[in-house]
């Protein structure tokens, strides 16, 4: 059975979107259009971003899922991120703290979206 591929995360303004992930991630779109961008994240899985819901992309809106980045090695590593992602003016959700499953902190994204940055399960 095929597994998911594409991980959609509704905005207001994609433009505005894409600029704050390709900041944040460090990567360029690999499809764009003026309400659909589209980044690749690994060989065959897309993440993308999309002004077509934007009545769904209110910050107020609570949020039940979050975008996922998980880092190797020491929980260092997670604080450093959060330096540098803190600094662009990221709305900080949670501060870098320790829980079950190791380092994390979260953010939000202009849309409120949460962004979670976490160690990679091992």
């Amino acid at each position: 059975m095929p597994a998911p591929n594409l991980f959609l995360v509704y905005v207001r303004d994609a433009a505005a979107a894409t600029a704050f992930y390709r900041n944040l991630f460090d990567i360029e779109p690999v499809f764009v259009s003026p309400r659909y961008v589209a980044f690749g994240v690994a060989p065959g899985v897309e993440f993308a971003l999309w002004s077509g819901r934007s009545d769904h992309a209110t910050p107020g809106t609570p949020r039940t899922s979050e975008i996922g980045l998980t880092v190797p090695g020491p929980a260092s590593e997670v604080d450093e991120i959060f330096s540098r992602w803190s600094a662009t003016g990221a709305e900080v959700v949670e501060k870098p703290h320790d829980d079950v499953f190791g380092r994390t902190f979260v953010i939000a994204d202009p849309d409120g979206n949460l962004i979670r940055v976490a160690p990679v399960d091992g």
